[in-house]
């Protein structure tokens, strides 16, 4: 059965999130002054191939280098992986 990987990525929480800060004014403005902070960060979902051969590495160990090398920016970024 294949098999998915839901990655979340966000900005560290000591670096500062001009999107989030620019979202938090919107929301402000617009009347929800009752919202305390944002954090914009990103969602990604990765569908894998079946593994018929038995060869692979597990899917936990491709999806956590895929997001150190490519998804995210370890110095300023952290991520999280599901798989199901």
């Amino acid at each position: 059965m294949a098999k998915k990987a839901f990655i979340k990525v966000m900005l560290k929480e000591e670096v500062l999130d001009p999107q989030g800060k620019a979202v938090l004014s919107v929301l402000k403005s617009s009347g929800f002054g009752n919202v305390k902070d944002v954090r914009v960060g990103k969602y990604i979902e990765l569908d894998f191939n079946e593994d018929k051969s038995g060869k692979r590495r597990p899917l936990e160990e491709e999806a956590e280098e895929i997001s150190e090398k490519v998804l995210s920016n370890p110095l300023i970024e952290e991520f999280s992986i599901e798989i199901k």
